[in-house]
């Protein structure tokens, strides 16, 4: 089984030094000191375990590698359709691609039925970048749970999590993604294949819609964020709207919203995605986190005036930070 992993960091790292320890070919897309790292030294991966060191093929280049039989997409959402044209020589006829990218995917309403059926997302795949080179049929969902960085130039440490979900848009357990779940699992990871990713793909989003944003612009972490009574208040405000829009369009719940504040609250002094990104002067996952939602809110004719709010603060607050 031939597996690429575009965006080889953090998470891509992880996700990459696992398989190696299978009988899979990996090849790892990466850039700069921490391509160079991996292409002289491998892939070090650091767990409660200890140390691992892994030898993985690395190139920035997919035309030197050619067609994969999966693809897994670990980029930042805003960062993919900018770097669609380098992905394609991965792709072949057999080839699926794994979208393990945060926020609603490009391809959500593929195959979905109802009055939006194949309607496309301008918010995260402008131009329709990802929906005419990838092509959906192509396409396989994945919920990513893992925390990792890179502590140094081919160097990753695993925080927590282990569970990438699986999951077809149709919702059927189809041959390719029972076989990516075998190999994942055969690499110690959790993969279960969900019928209905779409709603796990919401809960996820429920925290990272708000929780992100409103950490980026109060530097609260999330124990804070979520105890304090004045953020936790607009946090459920925000996650109120997101549920209408998703039940509007036919996802279900498993939990509370107050349950999820409580979930993020238990993790702690955390610093969220977004936060760790503007400091750092990179660009944050504004539309594939907020945006989107509020495009899918205005699709279904729900009204998420709390949602917009926050989305106008943190757009302005990377055009002040110069990350926009």
């Amino acid at each position: 089984m031939k597996i690429c992993i575009f965006g080889a960091g953090a998470i891509g790292g992880y996700l990459g030094a696992k398989l190696a320890q299978t009988d899979a070919q990996v090849s790892m897309i990466a850039r700069g000191p921490h391509l160079e790292a991996m292409q002289d030294n491998g892939l070090t991966l650091m767990d409660e375990n200890g140390y691992v060191n892994v030898d993985v093929i690395a190139s920035d280049t997919a035309s030197f590698l050619g067609p994969q039989d999966y693809v897994f997409i670990t980029l930042k959402a805003h960062s993919v359709p900018p770097v669609v044209d380098k992905i394609a020589p991965l792709i072949g006829p057999d080839t699926t691609v794994v979208s393990a990218v945060n926020g609603v995917p490009w391809w959500y309403f593929y195959g979905l039925d109802g009055p939006h059926k194949n309607t496309r997302l301008a918010s995260v795949d402008p131009g329709d970048a990802q929906w005419n080179t990838f092509t959906p049929e192509k396409t396989l969902g994945c919920v990513v749970y893992p925390a990792a960085e890179v502590v140094q130039p081919g160097v990753i440490r695993h925080i927590e999590g282990n569970r990438f979900t699986l999951g077809e848009p149709s919702g059927e357990k189809s041959p390719r993604a029972l076989a990516l779940s075998k190999k994942l699992i055969e690499a110690g990871l959790k993969a279960p294949v969900r019928p209905k990713i779409r709603d796990e793909i919401w809960v996820k989003l429920w925290g990272n819609l708000s929780f992100n944003p409103i950490s980026a612009l109060t530097h609260a972490t999330l124990e804070q964020l979520c105890t304090d009574p004045g953020t936790r208040a607009v946090a459920r405000a925000m996650m109120v709207e997101a549920q209408q829009v998703a039940e509007t369009l036919g996802v279900k719940f498993p939990i509370t919203v107050e349950k999820r504040i409580d979930g993020g609250a238990a993790v702690g002094a955390h610093r969220t995605s977004m936060w760790q990104d503007l400091d750092a002067g990179r660009p944050m996952e504004i539309d594939a986190l907020v945006g989107s939602v509020a495009e899918l809110g205005d699709l279904v004719g729900v009204e998420t005036p709390t949602v917009d709010t926050l989305l106008a603060l943190i757009k302005l607050r990377a055009v002040t930070a110069g990350t926009a």
